[in-house]
């Protein structure tokens, strides 16, 4: 199943849907840096070394994402059924966006939904949470193959 998952990807409807995924993960990351202060912050605080490093996370991350949202799909048209690693994809956007977003808006977030505490000033421009959440992506995609191997399709 996995080699059909695959062939799938080099169809133009599928290298056109990576690239929309890829650019819209991209848009949310490079977005929530900016939130988080910018790059010139950054660099002025940590060195260049912490914004090339958090650009490069960004692009792996989104295209990891853009990835796992293809082989899902493909998955999807193949079996007829969702895989169920899929989720990690949006649960890691959904830390990325509640951890090193800016701090204003998770503390006026949390707040909306009955939560209320003070954020501790996230270490590195929140550099390990975006660490986790690239951890959280993996787990998802292997989990993500593991199901496309083990599935069959529907005859």
């Amino acid at each position: 199943m996995l080699s059909l998952v695959l062939k799938k990807q080099t169809s133009v409807k599928y290298l056109v849907s990576f690239a929309i995924y890829a650019i819209f993960f991209m848009v949310i990351y490079f977005l929530l840096d900016s939130l988080n202060g910018g790059y010139y912050e950054m660099s002025v605080e940590y060195g260049s070394y912490l914004v090339y490093l958090n650009i490069g996370l960004n692009i792996v991350m989104s295209l990891v994402s853009a990835f796992m949202f293809n082989l899902s799909s493909a998955l999807v048209d193949l079996t007829k059924k969702e895989g169920k690693g899929t989720f990690m994809t949006m649960f890691s956007v959904l830390f990325g966006v509640l951890t090193y977003g800016c701090t204003s808006c998770v503390i006026a977030f949390f707040a909306v939904i009955g939560i209320t505490f003070s954020v501790a000033v996230l270490p590195l421009a929140g550099l390990p949470y975006k660490l986790i959440s690239l951890g959280l992506l993996v787990i998802g995609f292997f989990w993500l193959l593991r199901e496309i191997k083990r599935s069959q399709c529907k005859l």
